[in-house]
């Protein structure tokens, strides 16, 4: 691997990096923007929540940053990275203490604790122009132990998902 290439995938850790401390640390809805650039979809799967490039300031603004559990924690299990792609593994913990309708449409809150792991997907765009490359994230896709967490929250799984906003943008 050449040196340039490993600069490269250190950009795309550090702007995965950014996202999420934008949305779940510092709640900063255009910080998040920003990282994901134009034509980001981000995707909870699977409940189906989440949104294309023409929502997602909207979904992020209004169903995930003013809907955070308390005592949400990320502890990195692994990290696998190339120059296009990262794919990430943690333990989440959390109190379910309000309605996540960006992670649990239509459940309302049970007061219990949480431990699951999640499995983050995350693809990058870069461009050039006039020798400078910009990175941003195309895709940011979620795969949320679902069975364990509504084990844990004794809610019977559903067998019919509230409507979500489209990933693609579509409505």
């Amino acid at each position: 691997m050449t040196f340039a290439i490993q600069k490269l995938i250190w950009q795309v850790e550090g702007i995965r990096d950014t996202f999420h401390r934008a949305v779940y640390t510092d709640h900063d809805v255009d910080a998040a923007i920003a990282a994901a650039g134009p034509d980001c979809t981000v995707e909870h799967a699977p409940m189906g929540t989440g949104a294309g490039p023409e929502h997602l300031r909207a979904f992020l603004a209004d169903d995930v940053v003013p809907h955070l559990p308390a005592g949400l924690a990320f502890q990195r299990i692994t990290r696998t990275s190339d120059q296009r792609r990262l794919v990430e593994e943690n333990l989440v913990s959390f109190t379910h203490d309000r309605p996540l309708p960006w992670l649990l449409p239509g459940i309302p809150a049970t007061g219990r604790a949480v431990e699951v792991r999640a499995v983050t997907f995350v693809a990058f765009k870069h461009t050039s122009h006039l020798g400078d490359i910009s990175t941003r994230i195309l895709s940011y896709r979620v795969l949320w132990d679902l069975y364990s967490m509504l084990s844990q929250l004794d809610v019977e799984p559903m067998l019919h998902r509230p409507p979500a906003r489209a990933p693609s943008g579509r409505s």
